[in-house]
């Protein structure tokens, strides 16, 4: 042993080797009930009976202040009644006001309800009386005989009687008994129970210790909020003992608390969303974390509170912002809602208003959308930048039309776009009610089909408000904005349009109207923001207005982007900016997944329009009368196609006639066309052909 010390220290050998846990108690699959208790629940259970166990002395006395507050109440009571309380408080009222008449009522009710009381208790006596009168003699008679003769002895109907006495009497003291021991504890609940907080919510019984507790709202603190708003007929009905009826209570939802109130009488929900900005100050929150708006009805209140500081900070990085594509008739992500959830923001079937203040996130926003179109294989880019602003360049590549600048040529191409969509949603017409079963619009299946071309069509204008506002082009710009927005929806064509300056003037009402997603960034007042979100939103308190100048950039207001009344959403935002430019690699990946399904990006003519028979619109309108004024003429082709019709003169219906071999004819003193002159050029047209 020595020797092998001295020649070195022992290695200890390694044994690679598996540790089994078969048979070995407490190594296999955990028990149901260790299962049971690490679940979710169970330790929420766990942590509130520590919670209550720590609050257990306080929680003792405020049950002990309870019951005395309540044996208060039941004395006040007792005091009102005996004395009719109500009654004189009534006419003290009356003759503060000297209102006579009504003090004289309520002396005259305090008299008859004070003689009904005590004829009701003459005739609770009188009852009584009588009812001795009888017992008394009869008891006395039956414990008589019970105590004189044996029940053997008696007749059996009366041992009988007797018996049944005798049991019911045992019954009695044992329920007596029961009351002397159950009665004070009874009593005693029934005094807490009156002498209870008379506030909806009990959160002091089941909240225990958390990391969110300065978040906490129940409907305790939302009563209390509401009551200190200034609000007189709220105030009036809180002040007379009244409970604010709680249609859904105060429950989770997302990132913060949601709660929906049924106002008393002579409040509306746009009262307490005109006072937003106390009402946040009564909850703790910030102006931007409390949403008051109207529920279903003007007397429902829908109100979502924000967690602490659950809004601050973006939205994070865009999710395909490295990897992946897209597809359109699916959404594309925009940003986060309040409640912490993912919108996908609908692209088919929809059209969008986006504005706010320069510098506020718009054209980020739609950068974003475009992004998400780019990602689908599919899908067809226009774009048109009002302005000299390189916010959209990456994208020229990914587009079949791209024009930016300030000068009248880029507003010309925007109305000749404007045009062209006009024309192509009359030729996707025509196509669909070519396909079997004639279906009502594009689906994912027929924009697939290339030989149709019924791909997406999205176009996006940036600063429309340049387009709107312009001396030249403008009122054309908008009228067929309105007519794409209308129709252009049931055949894959989109129209996003983007604005910093969303006016009455600068956005056309039916544009607003018609939009089926409006977002607003930070705007500066009621108009703009109506204008961006719809007429009434700021009423009932869809307001972007409370979104502040740079501290809340990128988040802004959305109405239609989701089925809720509104979302308050945190865009995602994919930087394009001095030294860093997120955007391109995107654009490169979506040419690959273009060029991966075969398909090229080429620009796109001019779409010709189908040519016009002016001849055959002529006999359309005529409407089967005989004879029509040239000006109902006129008026009826302008309604029939104002885009050829809208500036013909009776020279131009006159000139265009004559190519047919006729022309307008005087009857009783006024130009005509007449139907057997158009029948005949028809006929001679025909024959020819």
């Amino acid at each position: 042993m020595n020797d092998r010390h001295e020649r070195g220290a022992l290695e200890p050998k390694v044994f690679e080797a598996e540790i089994v846990t078969d048979g070995v108690p407490g190594s296999g699959p955990r028990s149901a009930l260790t299962k049971w208790w690490g679940a979710p629940g169970t330790a929420h259970l766990r942590a509130v009976a520590a919670y209550r166990f720590r609050k257990l002395p306080r929680d003792f006395l405020r049950l002990a202040w309870f019951v005395l507050r309540g044996h208060g109440r039941w004395m006040a009571k007792a005091w009102t009644w005996a004395t009719y309380g109500d009654l004189r408080a009534d006419a003290r009222a009356a003759r503060v006001a000297s209102d006579s008449e009504a003090r004289r009522q309520a002396q005259e009710l305090i008299r008859a309800d004070s003689k009904a009381r005590w004829g009701r208790l003459a005739i609770v006596l009188h009852r009584c009386a009588v009812l001795a009168t009888i017992v008394a003699p009869v008891g006395l008679v039956l414990w008589c005989v019970d105590s004189w003769m044996a029940r053997e002895d008696m007749w059996p109907w009366l041992a009988q009687l007797l018996n049944l006495i005798g049991t019911s009497w045992k019954v009695v003291k044992t329920v007596a008994s029961a009351l002397l021991l159950v009665g004070p504890v009874g009593w005693i609940v029934a005094a807490a129970w009156e002498g209870r907080d008379k506030e909806p919510g009990a959160s002091w019984l089941t909240r225990p210790d958390r990391d969110d507790a300065d978040s906490w709202i129940d409907e305790r603190m939302v009563s209390k909020a509401l009551g200190h708003l200034g609000i007189a007929p709220l105030n009036a009905f809180l002040k007379n003992g009244g409970e604010l009826l709680y249609s859904i209570p105060a429950r989770r939802d997302g990132n913060g608390t949601f709660v929906q109130v049924r106002l008393p009488l002579g409040t509306t929900a746009d009262m307490v969303a005109d006072r937003r900005d106390k009402l946040a100050a009564n909850l703790g929150r910030a102006k931007l974390e409390t949403w008051p708006t109207e529920g279903d009805e003007a007397g429902v209140l829908d109100l979502w509170v924000a967690d602490k500081g659950a809004l601050a900070g973006g939205a994070g990085e865009w999710p395909l912002q490295h990897d992946g594509q897209l597809d359109v008739f699916d959404g594309v992500p925009f940003g986060l809602t309040q409640r912490g959830v993912v919108v996908n923001a609908p692209l088919i079937e929809a059209n969008w208003l986006i504005g706010g203040r320069p510098g506020q996130g718009k054209s980020a926003a739609l950068r974003t959308l475009l992004l998400g179109a780019a990602l689908d294989p599919t899908a067809e880019l226009w774009i048109f930048v009002m302005g000299e602003s390189p916010d959209f360049d990456p994208f020229e590549p990914r587009a079949t039309r791209y024009r930016m600048g300030i000068d009248d040529a880029v507003a010309e191409a925007a109305v000749a776009s404007l045009e062209d969509l006009s024309t192509e949603m009359e030729r996707r017409g025509k196509v669909l009610g070519e396909q079997p079963g004639r279906p009502p619009k594009v689906s994912r299946k027929l924009a697939d089909k290339a030989g149709l071309g019924l791909h997406p069509l999205v176009c996006a204008i940036d600063e429309c408000h340049e387009l709107f506002q312009h001396p030249k082009f403008g009122k054309r710009a908008a009228e067929l904005a309105v007519r794409v927005i209308k129709r252009g929806r049931k055949y894959g064509i989109v129209l996003l349009l983007a604005t910093q300056s969303p006016t009455k003037d600068s956005i056309p009402r039916e544009v607003t109207r018609n939009v089926s997603c409006g977002v607003a960034f930070s705007v500066a007042d009621q108009i703009a923001n109506d204008g961006l979100l719809g007429a009434g939103k700021y009423r009932s308190g869809i307001r972007a207005t409370d979104l502040r100048m740079k501290t809340d950039r990128g988040t802004c207001v959305a109405v239609g982007v989701t089925d809720a009344a509104f979302e308050l959403i945190r865009t995602f935002y994919v930087p394009l900016e001095d030294e860093v430019d997120m955007v391109t690699p995107v654009i490169q990946r979506a040419l690959a997944i273009v060029r991966e399904h075969g398909r090229e990006i080429t620009a796109r003519p001019v779409i010709e329009a189908v040519p016009v028979d002016h001849l055959a619109d002529v006999a359309t309108v005529m409407r089967g009368e005989r004879r029509v004024p040239t000006r109902v003429v006129l008026a009826r082709l302008a309604e029939h196609n104002r885009r050829e019709y809208e500036g013909w003169t009776f020279s131009d219906l006159k000139a265009t006639l004559a190519q047919y071999g006729f022309g307008p004819r005087k009857s009783s003193g006024v130009q005509v066309v007449r139907a057997e002159d158009v029948g005949e050029a028809l006929s001679r047209r025909g024959g020819s052909g």
